[in-house]
């Protein structure tokens, strides 16, 4: 039976973001003859890219994945997925000026997908379509053995909700950073990832149809490797490498400094990620993840991936996370701003 799909606005959020602080005074010790006084590092432009770069807050970061998995679980089985869902909706309510929306899927269990539009200060005449980035809110713990859904933890830390917490900072900072943007950005917090991909395939057979994303990033499972600051960029298909290759450059044009950061093609016979259920339809797709395919020498694996040890004390790069929700960042704004695809 095909799935029905309700798309429901939820309009008019109240209160604001909290503001980035102001850079403070740099103090110089006075200086003689033998003494040499390093200059300081200057601050990024206020409004600039860099600056809105700079406002992810990396203990923000860590705060909502520890909400996320403290809900034991997310799997959609679970009583603890709602919760996560209101807790995605209690965040995004006090930003002011987003537009959120749910998308709602009923096969084979009821699946609801947060939707963030944040649309330009000025907005293009005839109007534009809009960027997407995803994450996705459900997890499971498939792979410990006789788990049960409805009542086992799949806390989920690493997998996704470092993703997640990544898009809530997006949520805040680009809310306050609308004057960067030319065109306006989706943020997706899927459900159904763990069910056959079953909210972004959804959403984007509806969104192909009405307005059809420009290209689509995804941040996921990007907190854990003990060995590097590394990151696998999963390109979907030949028309998705111009958006693969702009996020390598924003990886060094903004000094960011994920490495090594490794090419990893995406075919229709191993597209298991939310960003494969655009490119499908020709839109390019990139994901963002600490690794896509079997260890290496720069990837141990992380065996508590999917299982019920996913738990935030298995967050251990924090410096990987961070880099990966910046490049995330960096990309979308750049491609949104004055240098589209």
């Amino acid at each position: 039976m095909k799935a029905r799909c309700l798309a429901v606005a939820l309009l008019a959020l109240v209160s604001c973001a909290t503001p980035a602080a102001p850079p403070q005074p740099v103090r110089t010790p006075s200086s003689s003859p033998s003494t040499v006084v390093a200059s300081p590092t200057p601050s990024p432009a206020a409004g600039s890219l860099e600056a809105a770069i700079a406002q992810i807050d990396p203990a923000k970061l860590d705060v909502h994945m520890r909400a996320l998995a403290a809900f034991r679980s997310r799997d959609p089985r679970h009583v603890g997925h709602d919760r996560a869902r209101q807790y995605i909706l209690d965040q995004l309510r006090v930003i002011e000026g987003i537009q959120v929306g749910l998308f709602q899927t009923a096969e084979p269990v009821t699946m609801i997908s947060v939707i963030v539009t944040i649309n330009p200060l000025d907005p293009p005449t005839g109007g534009f379509f809009p960027g997407l980035i995803c994450a996705h809110y459900d997890s499971t713990a498939i792979r410990t053995p006789n788990w049960m859904p409805a009542s086992d933890p799949a806390p989920g830390a690493d997998d996704d909700a470092t993703g997640v917490a990544a898009l809530l900072e997006y949520a805040r900072i680009l809310a306050g950073n609308r004057a960067l943007l030319k065109m306006p950005i989706v943020l997706a917090f899927f459900d159904g990832h763990h069910t056959a991909l079953r909210g972004s395939s959804r959403y984007a057979q509806m969104v192909v149809r009405n307005q059809k994303p420009k290209w689509v990033i995804e941040v996921n499972t990007v907190g854990f490797n003990p060995i590097a600051d590394r990151l696998d960029l999963v390109s979907y298909e030949d028309h998705s490498t111009k958006l693969r290759d702009r996020a390598r450059a924003a990886n060094d044009r903004y000094a960011i400094g994920v490495s090594p950061l490794v090419d990893q093609p995406s075919t229709t016979e191993n597209s298991v990620y939310d960003a494969a259920s655009f490119g499908l339809y020709v839109i390019p797709a990139l994901m963002l993840t600490e690794r896509y395919g079997d260890p290496d020498a720069s990837y141990p694996g992380n065996p508590a991936r999917r299982t019920v040890n996913d738990t935030p004390d298995r967050v251990t790069n924090k410096s990987l996370w961070l880099k990966a929700a910046k490049l995330g960042l960096a990309t979308a704004l750049e491609l949104a701003g004055s240098a589209p695809l």
